[in-house]
């Protein structure tokens, strides 16, 4: 059944599942914490933004307990993880307390964790983190980027997917 709502009754669950019909890819997103140390978590929120200059945006609910080392850090990495790569999704969107004990990780530029293996890798230096409803928005200049040509991991309506060709 399809539902038509305005925003005044809009509640949040249902504006949830309908932004969960969007497939997007899956995403590490990683910065150098304050002590030195990595911080990083799986985000679908990632975008491109601006080929000239190049620029990606991405965003983090503000309850977020990695909140303050993204907006402290001068760098992050957005890994574009392939889809064998399901595995380091759930790890980094779990509280396990060492995340970066799996994965083949490196740092990148400003100390940010590059993941190898991954379909595509955006290291970027943060020019801007605004609030935006109850997430602050991440906007990076691309620095350097690499990329393989490996299938994504996609997510949609709260599952993994798999792509397809459409014969």
């Amino acid at each position: 059944m399809n539902q038509h709502l305005v925003s005044a009754e809009l509640p949040a669950l249902v504006l949830r599942a309908a932004l969960g019909r969007f497939a997007t890819g899956v995403t590490i997103v990683g910065c150098r914490a304050g002590d030195g140390g990595w911080v990083g978590l799986t985000a679908n929120s990632f975008s491109a933004l601006s080929l000239e200059p190049a620029l990606v945006l991405w965003s983090l609910r503000s309850a977020s307990p990695n909140l303050q080392a993204f907006v402290a850090a001068s760098h992050f990495a957005i890994n574009v993880l392939a889809e064998n790569q399901v595995d380091l999704s759930r790890r980094f969107a779990s509280p396990v307390p060492d995340k970066f004990a799996e994965g083949l990780w490196s740092d990148g530029l400003g100390g940010a964790p590059v993941l190898g293996g991954c379909a595509a890798v955006f290291e970027c230096e943060q020019v801007s983190a605004q609030p935006a409803g109850d997430h602050l928005l991440f906007i990076g200049r691309v620095l350097r980027v690499s990329e393989a040509p490996l299938m994504p991991l996609v997510f949609q309506s709260g599952h993994y997917r798999m792509l397809g060709e459409i014969l």
